[in-house]
């Protein structure tokens, strides 16, 4: 039968841009109403509009902006205000920057820039940005330039990690090369010189080593011993310790042989695989120390001198440990004299915590005459501790009685530093994923409360439903947090995505209530809810500020005793909505409440406060409102008396509401369809068959490809539902063999997972799936999928 022709509008598609351009009033816009819109200004903008790729173009002397959903997270808070606004007005704190790029557009020049740098102002505050985008020209019917069209991508956070990872490696490099300790690294068997650090070059003398091979670079260790001991770690693969090792070098341009003693390692470098690739060294340049002792002999006067040139503190002790003799460096770092620190006083200078660990490891080298190696805090003249690696060496005779002992202390008060640094970040992070899991318990409240309602048999009609849609707003809610869970590191750097849109707050605050309800219940505590009758709407994420009002309806109840009170009041006023929570419970310390919003900060845990919580939920509090351009407060006369939380929000005035139905598509008698369903999982394969029995259709279960394949033998239905994770054959299988078989041809085959990622859709595609849903399935989505499935029948 014929049709009535669609308005210029209705071709844009349904999503969000698109139903914002039919609701736009265009009577201000150079542009005019869309059915005015000449032919290939229409086409661009169904173009855009249709396409998942952040794209925009700008048409006619105002060069005025259309924009598809993908760019709205670009504009930030430019949006929707931005749409058909001229675009210098929309983008005027880069037009001096992008203008000849823009000229060169409507002058007929395509131009294609990546990662070019802008400083945005879309957030309400100035940040640097990159982009890559191509500018290409949109000609009118007459041939001329009319506008430009662009197809971008904000790159800013790969040319940051990027620079970070070049910071990095170039960090790591700077370590390497200024690392006390001789270091190089052999490649293969021939050992060629792949990298050697400025210690290493220091020892071996000024001579060209990277590319070489060791015999080649350095010939006069040729009948040393050295080689053979490569040629054992390489062929064992067991490393090599070597400790006051001689060795004779000649450093250019002397051709005199040197001695030299060398403390070292030949560490093997295995591939992936496991195979001995090269030879890593690693050591340090004990010449000094070795002929110290030596000279120790001859004269100590000698020795000490010499200690006395080293950049480290060094020391001598008799043989029962009575320090007799400090450094120039000693006391330079202590502010010492010999006097305050000779035989035990030197004890005065450790923090007394680590000082019985230190002497009972001393004491015990001192009767085994094993080397003494331990790190801890010593006291500078200035009072502050630094770390200090210490190694005391026994001196011994011929006879291998020990004379005395050579101590060193080695400042690594920095490195150490850097490690807690990291140990720190590790330990936040572990934290935070902890407080994820957290986040995703609480919808699990509710859900519970109302399947425990279902399972009653005389739950009343009205009951059942409002369970019901109680289950499906958690299970969204979930579904949100688990997505955020699976990009952690990108919450964890501040990359939020916001899902922005008009959000009544007394929806927000239903639905905070309900997540919070059941713990209120189990410590009878009274919530008394005050809204207002003044529309109170926000641009916001109602998922995020869900999640605000939760947390902090949820502190409010785990620091409020038994029978305790809760008040929520909702307040409306000119430009903002305040959202109002107090409880009387036990306060806020003084101390506490300037920290309150800080990440991991809570109260001392106390037994009836058991379930503290981690500390992260007012931090994310904050965060997720500032996200809002809001502010959150926190106000408390003290301890058990009580704290008032405050939320403040911009609120939107003059706002619509759309008319967009949010309710599934029911389904007429004459619309059933045959379906058969197919998964492993039997509760969800059941549930799925039930529901759609419910709406008139007929369906049919398998739990294995093997026995659907056998029903399709049988009878071959409309449609068909498959999971893609299951054993024996998954549904990518079992869709090329339905695929391959001629009676299955006009079977449409729908995909129901839990795999949702672009990879895994382009792959059921190509399997022969023509649909792609993701667990938990929106009943509507599925619903409209098998409404087309019987028009296209019809």
């Amino acid at each position: 039968m014929p049709t009535s022709p669609l308005l210029v509008i209705d071709s844009f598609g349904d999503n969000a841009v698109a139903s914002l351009i039919r609701a736009h009033d265009w009577s201000t816009s150079s542009l005019g109403h869309p059915d005015t819109w000449p032919q290939v200004l229409r086409t661009v903008t169904t173009l855009i509009l249709n396409s998942k790729f952040p794209m925009f173009l700008a048409w006619g002397p105002q060069l005025a902006l259309l924009y598809n959903d993908a760019y709205v997270n670009l504009l930030g808070n430019k949006h929707p205000a931005s749409l058909g606004r001229p675009f210098e007005e929309v983008w005027s704190e880069i037009w001096e920057d992008i203008t000849p790029i823009v000229e060169q557009a409507m002058a007929g020049e395509s131009t294609y820039h990546e990662n070019l740098p802008l400083t945005l102002k879309r957030k309400g505050y100035e940040e640097s940005t990159w982009f890559t985008f191509s500018y290409s020209s949109i000609y009118a019917e007459d041939g001329t330039v009319a506008g430009m069209y662009c197809a971008c991508t904000e790159t800013t956070q790969q040319v940051l990690a990027t620079r970070e990872r070049k910071n990095e490696i170039e960090h790591l490099r700077q370590l390497f090369q200024q690392a006390p300790g001789i270091i190089a690294v052999l490649r293969g068997k021939e050992y060629v010189f792949e990298l050697v650090n400025d210690a290493y070059q220091q020892l071996v003398g000024d001579r060209e080593l990277i590319g070489k091979k060791a015999r080649v670079a350095i010939p006069e260790v040729e009948d040393q011993g050295f080689f053979e001991l490569l040629d054992s770690v390489y062929e064992s693969g067991e490393p090599y310790v070597g400790r006051g090792i001689p060795v004779k070098l000649r450093r250019p341009p002397s051709d005199e042989l040197e001695l030299y003693y060398v403390d070292f390692i030949y560490q093997p470098i295995r591939d992936a695989s496991g195979q001995i690739t090269g030879i890593f060294i690693e050591g340090s340049d004990v010449s000094e120390a070795v002929k110290a002792t030596l000279a120790l002999r001859e004269s100590e006067k000698h020795l000490r001198q010499l200690a006395n040139n080293i950049p480290h503190l060094a020391w001598l002790a008799e043989p029962d440990g009575q320090i007799m003799w400090f450094n120039d460096r000693w006391y330079e770092y202590t502010g010492t004299t010999s006097e305050q620190v000779t035989g035990w006083k030197w004890t005065e200078l450790h923090e007394p915590k680590y000082l019985p660990m230190v002497l009972s490891t001393y004491k015990r080298c001192l009767q085994s005459g094993e080397p003494f190696e331990l790190s801890f805090p010593l006291r500078s003249a200035s009072g502050e501790f630094r770390t200090f690696f210490t190694r005391a060496t026994p001196l011994r005779d011929e006879a291998g009685n020990i004379l005395q002992w050579l101590g060193t202390n080695t400042d690594i008060h920095d490195r150490e530093i850097v490690q807690e640094e990291l140990k720190t970040a590790n330990r936040r992070k572990d934290e935070f994923l902890a407080m994820l899991a957290h986040e995703l318990r609480n919808p699990l409240a509710p859900i519970g409360t109302a399947a425990e309602l279902l399972n009653h048999s005389y739950a009343e009609p009205s009951l059942v439903k409002k369970a019901s849609n109680i289950i499906s707003r958690q299970v969204e809610h979930m579904t949100g947090l688990v997505d955020d869970l699976l990009d952690v590191s990108r919450v964890t750097r501040g990359l939020i995505s916001m899902q922005l849109e008009p959000v009544d707050i007394s929806t927000v605050i239903n639905d905070a209530v309900e997540q919070v309800s059941t713990m209120i219940e189990q410590k009878r505590q009274q919530l008394v809810v005050n809204t207002s009758s003044t529309q109170a709407i926000v641009d916001g994420d109602r998922t995020r500020l869900t999640q605000v009002l939760a947390n902090i309806l949820n502190n409010a109840s785990r620091y409020t005793p038994m029978n305790g009170h809760i008040q929520l009041h909702l307040g409306v006023h000119a430009n903002e909505i305040e959202i109002a929570i107090q409880d009387d419970g036990i306060g806020i310390e003084d101390t506490l409440l300037p920290h309150i919003f800080d990440h991991f900060t809570q109260a001392e845990r106390s037994p009836d406060r058991a379930q503290g919580g981690l500390g992260l939920g007012l931090a994310l509090v904050k965060s997720l409102v500032e996200l809002h351009n809001g502010r959150v407060t926190a106000k408390s006369e003290g301890l058990n008396k009580g704290s008032r939380f405050t939320v403040l929000l911009p609120r939107v005035m003059n706002f619509q509401e759309s008319s967009v139905m949010g309710n599934a598509i029911p389904i007429t008698d004459s619309e059933l369809l045959d379906i058969l369903i197919v998964d492993d999982n039997e509760d969800a394969a059941h549930m799925l068959s039930m529901l759609l029995d419910l709406q008139g259709h007929r369906t049919r279960v398998e739990h294995r490809g093997a026995t659907a394949l056998q029903t399709l033998e049988e009878a071959v239905p409309r449609a068909m539902i498959i999971d893609i994770g299951m054993p024996e054959m998954d549904g990518y299988q079992l869709a090329q063999r339905i695929r391959a078989m001629p009676q299955t041809a006009g079977t449409v085959l729908i995909a129901l997972t839990g795999y949702g990622q672009y990879e895994d859709r382009e792959q059921s595609k190509l399997a022969g799936f023509d649909h792609h849903l993701v667990k938990p399935v929106r009943i509507a989505d599925l619903t409209s999928i098998l409404s087309e499935i019987k028009n296209s029948r019809n």
